[in-house]
């Protein structure tokens, strides 16, 4: 299993919007970025995200989502397809944020991609050790 962090605008898409909806299931589609279209299709089914509200008055992690559906070409494309999707899982809505500022704060972090400067990836991956000093937030 990988892990990974994925990226939405609140306003546009944000983990209630996914909480909402029937089976709480959508396809993670709009990414337009070739590495992080690229980190779209290594994806597998059951990979797990943490799903990351940006561009926002408080970003941070709001919970965790599975991968369901491996990668698709994204409707309504002429030709050979750019642009790719995969479908998710709203798996846990955390009963609170964990802010960019938490992140910040662990050291054991530091090479966490979000936390680089001038990262701008919508999609990005998460190692092992981050995703468990993440969930150990979590337990707190």
């Amino acid at each position: 299993m990988s892990y990974w962090l994925m990226k939405s605008e609140p306003e546009t898409f944000g983990i209630d919007h996914l909480d909402k909806l029937p089976n709480k299931i959508t396809p993670w589609d709009g990414v337009r970025n070739y590495q992080a279209r690229n980190y779209l299709k290594s994806m597998k089914k059951g990979d797990q995200a943490f799903f990351y509200h940006s561009s926002c008055k408080i970003p941070g992690i709001t919970g965790i989502v599975e991968v369901v559906r491996e990668a698709y070409p994204e409707k309504n494309q002429l030709g050979t397809p750019s642009w790719f999707c995969v479908d998710v899982k709203l798996i846990q809505k955390f009963s609170h944020i964990i802010t960019l500022t938490d992140l910040r704060k662990m050291h054991d972090l530091d090479d966490m991609v979000i936390l680089r400067k001038g990262n701008r990836l919508s999609v990005t991956p998460v190692d092992i050790k981050e995703w468990k000093v993440i969930s150990r937030l979590l337990a707190q």
